[in-house]
């Protein structure tokens, strides 16, 4: 992990991701959420943008993505009436 002087953290990446995926250290602190993919297809980076305000101090370290679970999709439990006329 690196920090550009934009303020953005630059992140090689070992496995694909998405947008809006966050990353986390070791011990499950969310540290960034990649917001753009740059470079080339084999060996990709991420940009992304901080969530903490000491993100020096993850400079170097391992990071790894926080699964998201998908929003469950409730299923309708209507019965259908019959309208008597």
């Amino acid at each position: 992990m690196h920090l550009a002087n934009s303020g953005r953290v630059i992140v090689r990446l070992s496995k694909v991701v998405q947008q809006d995926q966050i990353l986390c250290d070791e011990n499950s602190t969310k540290v960034a959420k990649v917001t753009e993919l740059i470079g080339p297809i084999a060996k990709p980076y991420a940009s992304a943008i901080s969530l903490t305000n000491d993100v020096k101090k993850f400079v170097g370290k391992k990071m790894f993505t926080f699964e998201i679970p998908s929003a469950k999709k409730h299923k309708e439990n209507r019965r259908k009436r019959k309208w008597k006329r």
